[in-house]
C-alpha cells in the first residue's frame, strides 16, 4: 500500500513538515516559505463565531419512526404512515454559557431536531422545558444580557439575573421549573424534549389545528441536585457529551417517545389560556397527549465542528403540512435563528452536508457568495420566471392561511380568561411533593439571597407569593436566613 503524501491546499507535495524554512542554519525564516505560512494561517482561522446563546452543545444522529396514524391532522409526508422512518440529527445544549462552559450546570436545554424529509428539511427547534421566560422577542436581547457573563465582573452575576425577572412577572412559571428538580438534568438521555411553541398542522383537506410537541424521554427522567453537579462539573466538565458519546459507541440508543397536544384551529380564540402565549401550558385534562412516533439515535458524528458546530436549526424551516402560529415568540426565532447562522457560517450554510438536504435536492436560485458550491452552470439561469425550464413554484400552501385583522401597532399580548403571570407557577408548585418543594426554595433562595438591592428581592418575592401564598412565604424566609447568616 503506498503511502500518502502530505500536500499543500493547492495540492503540491511538502518536502519538510518539522523545520521551518530559514535563511542558513539558524538563522532567521524565510518568508517564502508558503507552507509554514499556510499552515499559521488557517491555524488563525479555525474558529468561528460562536453562537450567542445554545454554544455548548452534543449531538447524534438517528431516526423518527411512526407508530401512530396522524393523518387526520397534518399531510407532512415524513407522518404520512405509520411505519415510516426518516433520518435525523439531534442537538442538544445549554443555553447560557460560553463554549466552554460546564455541562453539568442549572440552566435550560436545547433540543433541536432535524428531520431530513423527502420534502425538504424539518427543523424542531425547541428546550426541555414546555415554557419559557419571556413572551415577546423584543425582550430577549434583554433576558439574554441579564443572564450572560457581566460587562464588568466577567461573570454571571445574581444583581443581573435576578434584576430582569423582577421586572418579568411572566418568568414566574419557568423559574420554578428551572429551580425545580429538573433543573439540571443527569444526561442529555435523561430528559424531556418540547417543542415549547404553538405549532400549525394542516391536513389533506385544509383543515387547520395548532400543536404542541412533547418528545418524553424512554430512559426515564433523572436529574441532579445542586451538589451533585458540582462534583460532576468538578470530575468532568464535559459530562453529558461524554454521556451521550458513550452510551451510542456501546450500542445503547437513546429514545424518545413523540407525543402530540391537539386544539382544532377554532378553538383558539375562547381558550381560558392565550394558546399562543410561550409562559403558559395546556394542561393534558383539555388536550390529552397523543402518540405519534418514537425518535432514536444511533449514530456518533465523526466530527463535532463538522457536524455539531456547524449545524444550523432555524424555526422557519418547513414541509407542507406543518406551519408556524401566531405566538410571538416564535415569529421572532424564524427570523432570528438563520439570520444568526447567515452571520456565523455564511449565507451558504445550508450547503454543509450536516444541513443539507438528504431525502431530497435543494433547487432553487440562490447563487454566489462565500464558499458557494451549487452555482450552476452556463445553461442554468439565476432568475425566475424563466423559459428554461428552471424550478417553478408549485401554487401548493404549506399551511392554512391565518386570519389577520385590527390595527397595527405595538400590542400587549390578548388576554384570555385565565391569562395571569402566575397561575400556572403556581399550578406547577401545586403539584410538587414536599421534599420537591423544599428544594425548590433553597435553589431559589441560593440566588436570590446574593442579590444587593431589597427592592430587587421585595419584587422577586411577590411574584411567588402571587403564584403561591404558601411559595412566597417559604422563599421569603429562606432568603432571610441566609442574608442574616
Amino acid at each position: 500500500m503506498s503511502k500518502r503524501v502530505l500536500t499543500t491546499e493547492s495540492g503540491a507535495p511538502v518536502a519538510d513538515n518539522q523545520n521551518s524554512a530559514t535563511a542558513g542554519v539558524g538563522g532567521p525564516i524565510l518568508l517564502q516559505d508558503q507552507h509554514l505560512l499556510e499552515k499559521l494561517a488557517r491555524f488563525n482561522r479555525e474558529r468561528i463565531p460562536e453562537r450567542v446563546v445554545h454554544a455548548r452543545g452534543s449531538g447524534a444522529y438517528g431516526y423518527f419512526e411512526v407508530t401512530d396514524d396522524v393523518t387526520a391532522y397534518t399531510k407532512a409526508d415524513f407522518l404520512s404512515e405509520v411505519g415510516k422512518k426518516t433520518e435525523t440529527f439531534l442537538r442538544f445544549s445549554t443555553v447560557a454559557d460560553s463554549l466552554g462552559g460546564a455541562d453539568a450546570v442549572r440552566d435550560p436545554r436545547g433540543f433541536a431536531l432535524k428531520f431530513y424529509t423527502e420534502e425538504g428539511n424539518y427543523d424542531l427547534v425547541g428546550n426541555n422545558t414546555p415554557v419559557f421566560f419571556i413572551k415577546d422577542p423584543i425582550k430577549f436581547p434583554d433576558f439574554i444580557h441579564s443572564q450572560k457573563r457581566d460587562p464588568f465582573t466577567g461573570k454571571q452575576e445574581p444583581d443581573n439575573v435576578w434584576d430582569f425577572w423582577a421586572h418579568a412577572p411572566e418568568a414566574t412559571h419557568q423559574i420554578t421549573w428551572l429551580m425545580g428538580d429538573r433543573g439540571i438534568p443527569a444526561s442529555y438521555r435523561h430528559m424531556n424534549g418540547y417543542g415549547s411553541h404553538t405549532y400549525q398542522w394542516t391536513n389533506e383537506a385544509g383543515e387547520a389545528f395548532f400543536v404542541k410537541y412533547h418528545f418524553k424521554t424512554n430512559q426515564g427522567i433523572r436529574s441532579l441536585s445542586a451538589e451533585q453537579a458540582a462534583e460532576l462539573v468538578g470530575k468532568d466538565a464535559n459530562s453529558h457529551q461524554t454521556d451521550l458519546l458513550q452510551s451510542i459507541e456501546r450500542g445503547v440508543s437513546p429514545s424518545w417517545t413523540l407525543y402530540v397536544q391537539v386544539m382544532p384551529a377554532a378553538e383558539a380564540a375562547d381558550y381560558r389560556f392565550n394558546p399562543f402565549d410561550l409562559t403558559k401550558v395546556w394542561p393534558h385534562s383539555d388536550y390529552p397527549l397523543q402518540r405519534v412516533g418514537r425518535l432514536v439515535l444511533d449514530r456518533n458524528p465523526d466530527n463535532v465542528f463538522a457536524e455539531v458546530e456547524q449545524a444550523a436549526f432555524s424555526p422557519n424551516n418547513f414541509v407542507p403540512g406543518i406551519g408556524p402560529s401566531p405566538d410571538k415568540m416564535l415569529q421572532g426565532r424564524l427570523f432570528a435563528y438563520a439570520d444568526a447562522h447567515r452571520y456565523r457560517l455564511g449565507v451558504n450554510h445550508t450547503q454543509l452536508p450536516v444541513n443539507a438536504p438528504k431525502a431530497t435536492t435543494a433547487d432553487n436560485y440562490g447563487r454566489d457568495g462565500h464558499m458557494a458550491t451549487r452555482n450552476g452552470s452556463r445553461h442554468d439561469k439565476n432568475y425566475e420566471p424563466n423559459s428554461y425550464s428552471g424550478p417553478a413554484q408549485t401554487d401548493a400552501a404549506l399551511s392554512a392561511p391565518l386570519a389577520i385583522h385590527g390595527w397595527t401597532g405595538t400590542h400587549a399580548a390578548p388576554q384570555h380568561a385565565k391569562d395571569d403571570d402566575f397561575f400556572q407557577a403556581g399550578e406547577l408548585y401545586r403539584l410538587m411533593s414536599e421534599d420537591e418543594k423544599g428544594r425548590l426554595i433553597a435553589n431559589i433562595a441560593g440566588g436570590l439571597s446574593q442579590v444587593s438591592r431589597e427592592d430587587v428581592i421585595e419584587k422577586n418575592i411577590a411574584h411567588f407569593a402571587a403564584a403561591d401564598a404558601d411559595y412566597g412565604k417559604r422563599v421569603e424566609e429562606a432568603v432571610r436566613a441566609l442574608r442574616e447568616d
